[in-house]
This record gives structure tokens, C-alpha cells and sequence, in this order.
């Protein structure tokens, strides 16, 4: 844990959670390996903003989130090479602090908060350790106007936007160019209110991806997707131009309020597969999987204060395999 006054003098209590919080992990996530691997990860991190500076948080607290929240959040996050992080607020204070809890090791790129209607004050983040990976020079959003009966990337100014537009930014590992684009979809109402937007981001992206295979990059899409499940309109949305997920992700849970019968897709992380229409990924996908916090992290409490304290989403991985410009 870095030098920082506030979290250098955690309760035992604290510190044995986190002891437990790595043991779990060291049996759900593949360790991180030089040049091997490379482990790529999505978390919607639930109104991920404001955080009370103490250990724990008080009935009156207000936000519940607190410093051991922040030091089990970092504790998942250290885990992966690079992460795409949803619903970063406009408040930095919690950001800050799982930066310092990281350590100097660790950097963010991250948009401005989207303002207008839907974007919920909203930021897109990529946290990523910069002893595996480091930007490589592209950042930029997907602002295109589309139409909103049909999904169409529109030539009109005026056109619907995305709620929150998806941002991509591409990295380097070991010889190796790779774009993240990490989005989150609108909500809405609806399916109504999302399918026009999810076929407008599955056509954008297979035209980002026709562009960047020319450059010899791989294109990766992962985030809140908000879909809800394998099959409805809104996946077949999702999958309309050839995006794809690993079949590891096909079955695991996406939050923590969850069922068995009645599961959701809301966060993917997907490429554009054979017989697709953009160009098929050239990393190998070793293992994909989710991470289930609740065992350690509840602690009695109500799923609904945990998913304040940490998220009501699990976080979703993929791990790439050396292969291509990665040494052998």
C-alpha cells in the first residue's frame, strides 16, 4: 500500500479482509506473467465519485463508500493489466484515492463527464499499470450522430448522439498495438430506447476495426453494454456486425442481484469473430471469467448497501495468450 497518511494505518480488521480478498483472487485470476499475458478487464464501478475518508462508514455517511472500499476496489483492479472503468463520476475524490491505494505504478486516462440528458455526470476511465502496458498515442471518442429508428451512422449534425460517447484508446504490450473502446449504453426505459443505439456502436465499431487492421492493431470493445440477455433484440444488436464474446463469459453473472433464471449481458467484452464484418482478432484468448467479491466483501450487510460500497457489478476479464508480436 503507498505511503499516504490517511490509509498507511489500516485496522487489522481491514488488513485481514484484504488478506482474504487475495487469496480469493489468487484462485479465480490467472497470475500476470512477463510477455506471456495479458489480462484485460471491464467494471462498472456504481456511481464511483464521492468516498467518506474513514475506515467505516457511519449510518449518516454520506457517500457509504469508504477508504477500505476503496483498498478492496484496488485490490481487484491490481489484479489486471488494463481496465476499462464505467461510471466514474465528476467528483475524483474516490479515483484519486484507489490511484494512491495502486500506486505510482499505475496510470488513468479518462473522458470529461458528459452533461447533457442520459450521461448521468458520467466519465469513461482506463486504469492500467504501466509496468505491462503503456498508451500508445491514440485517444479519441465516438461522437457521430445516428438515426434513432434504425441505428444508421448519420451524415445529419443534428442527429441523436450517444449518451455517453464511447471512447477509445489504444495501448502497447511487448511489441503489441491494441485499441480498447469502452462504452456504456444508455438505459432508458427501455429496449426501445437502447437497440438503435447498440446497432449505431456495433456498426461504428466494425468501421473503426476495417480502419485499424490496416495499421495491423486488434480492436477490442468491452463495458456496460446494458443488454439484457443472449437472444433478445438488443443482443442481436450487439452481435449484428460480428462482434462476439468468449464463450468463457457466456454463462457467468454480470451483478450481484443476479439469478439463475434470470441472468443479464449488461457487460461484455467482445471482438469481431470469423464471418464477421470487421477483422478478426489476432490475439488468442486463453480464459475469460467474472470475479464474485460478495463471499468476502459483504460482511453482513445488504446487497444493495454493498453494491454503494463497491458496485453492483462483477468485474469481467479476458486473458490473451503470447501469440503474434508477443515473444514466444
Amino acid at each position: 500500500m503507498t505511503d499516504v497518511p490517511e490509509l498507511t494505518a489500516s485496522p487489522e480488521e481491514v488488513q485481514a479482509r484484504l488478506r482474504q480478498l487475495s487469496a480469493l483472487l489468487d484462485a479465480a485470476i490467472p497470475a500476470k506473467q512477463l510477455d506471456r499475458n495479458l489480462l484485460v478487464a471491464t467494471w462498472n464501478l456504481r456511481a464511483f465519485g464521492g468516498l467518506t475518508k474513514k475506515w467505516a462508514s457511519d449510518a449518516a455517511d454520506s457517500p457509504k463508500r469508504n477508504l477500505s472500499d476503496v483498498c478492496s476496489i484496488a485490490g481487484i483492479l491490481s489484479r489486471f493489466d488494463v481496465v476499462a472503468v464505467q461510471e466514474v463520476r465528476g467528483d475524483l475524490r474516490a479515483l484519486r484515492y484507489l490511484l494512491k491505494v495502486l500506486g505510482p505504478d499505475w496510470g488513468v486516462i479518462m473522458t470529461d463527464v458528459t452533461q447533457s440528458e442520459g450521461g448521468n455526470n458520467e466519465r469513461l476511465a482506463f486504469l492500467f499499470d504501466t509496468r505491462r502496458v503503456k498508451p500508445s498515442g491514440l485517444a479519441g471518442e465516438f461522437s457521430e450522430p445516428f438515426d434513432p429508428s434504425s441505428g444508421e451512422i448519420s451524415k445529419q449534425s443534428l442527429g441523436r448522439q450517444f449518451a455517453r460517447t464511447p471512447y477509445a484508446v489504444s495501448f502497447i504490450s511487448a511489441g503489441q498495438t491494441f485499441i480498447l473502446v469502452t462504452l456504456h449504453a444508455i438505459y432508458g426505459k427501455g429496449t426501445a430506447d437502447r437497440i438503435a443505439e447498440l446497432r449505431a456502436i456495433a456498426r461504428r465499431l466494425a468501421n473503426f476495426a476495417a480502419e485499424v487492421a490496416e495499421w495491423g492493431h486488434n480492436l477490442i470493445a468491452l463495458g456496460d453494454f446494458n443488454i439484457d440477455r443472449e437472444g433478445d433484440p438488443l443482443y442481436e444488436a450487439f452481435i449484428s456486425t460480428g462482434l462476439a464474446a468468449p464463450p468463457g463469459l457466456n454463462a457467468v453473472p454480470r451483478t450481484i442481484f443476479d439469478q439463475p433464471q434470470a441472468q443479464h449481458f449488461y457487460d461484455q467484452i467482445a471482438w469481431f469473430s470469423a464471418g464477421g464484418k470487421g477483422p478478426v482478432l489476432s490475439l488468442s484468448c486463453s480464459g475469460a471469467g467474472t470475479f464474485n467479491f460478495v463471499p468476502v466483501l459483504q460482511d453482513g450487510q445488504t446487497l444493495t448497501r454493498l453494491s454503494w460500497r463497491i458496485s453492483d457489478h462483477y468485474p469481467l476479464w479476458v486473458e490473451f495468450s503470447a501469440r503474434g508480436d508477443f515473444p514466444a
